[in-house]
């Protein structure tokens, strides 16, 4: 078992990466993740370094093998704005198209609540990209509770539009047309948990049972219809979801100092 002062310590570590353009997340050998439950540890660890502040959640149901893809949203989100600035150390912005689940009134901790009362709670759907950020070394071969520990590769999200939410509860297919300058790229979307919602409905009750609460106006996003999608910064690029919505923004470098 790792002692609670390590996991403090990886939390550290892997907290400060997050601001890094060319992040080195190797950890050390005393450093060692051993379970998924201490991957999630780490995760609180980091929200409480982020002053817990928690803008959304991203999450999968759980996988056939035990994994659990969950992980909270540090960054703020960038809110249907033309100019998206984000860590590039490639000049390629790396994004996940998705729907966003907004919060309306707060998921209490220790409660259990139906898939009916999460529906009603849920204030308005969104288009929405997970922005990724790779933050171990390229010759580093993050094992998948490590990826856990440190958020699944979420780097912020990016909210776009509202769009209709009978229809995003039950959109598991979505043709996604991305058009950026002369090119034009169609992909036939298919959720990888079948319906949107079926995540949803497994996180609330996931997160309230271990004590934590989901406040109003957090973002829940659950999954990419179509994997990580590799596109130019500072070049204009559109996205629509056929039957949803429309967006338009552009990347652009933000920087930090190492």
């Amino acid at each position: 078992m790792v002692q609670q002062t390590n996991i403090n310590d990886i939390a550290k570590h892997l907290f400060s990466q997050r601001h890094c353009v060319n992040p080195e997340s190797n950890l050390l050998p005393e450093q060692h993740i051993d379970s998924i439950e201490t991957a999630l540890e780490i995760q609180v660890a980091m929200i409480a370094l982020n002053q817990h502040n928690v803008t959304g959640w991203k999450c999968l149901t759980p996988r056939d093998n035990g994994d659990l893809i969950v992980a909270p949203i540090l960054a703020d989100a960038i809110v249907n704005q033309h100019d998206c600035a984000i860590l590039s150390s490639a000049q390629r912005a790396l994004i996940e198209p998705e729907i966003a689940f907004v919060v309306g009134q707060t998921f209490e901790a220790h409660r259990h609540y139906s898939d009916t009362e999460i529906g009603q709670q849920i204030s308005a759907t969104h288009m929405a990209l997970e922005l990724i950020q790779q933050r171990f070394s390229r010759d580093y071969s993050a094992t998948f509770v490590e990826k856990l520990a440190d958020g699944l590769s979420n780097q912020g999200l990016y909210l776009g539009p509202e769009i209709d939410k009978a229809k995003a509860l039950m959109a598991n297919k979505i043709q996604i047309t991305v058009t950026q300058q002369q090119t034009t790229n169609t992909y036939d979307g298919c959720h990888p948990c079948d319906l949107p919602a079926s995540p949803l409905y497994w996180l609330v009750n996931f997160l309230t049972t271990r004590g934590i609460e989901i406040t109003a106006g957090q973002a829940i996003i659950t999954g990419s219809y179509c994997g990580v999608l590799k596109v130019d910064m500072d070049k204009p690029l559109q996205i629509e979801y056929q039957g949803l919505g429309k967006m338009s923004l552009s990347f652009s470098e933000l920087s930090f100092s190492q």
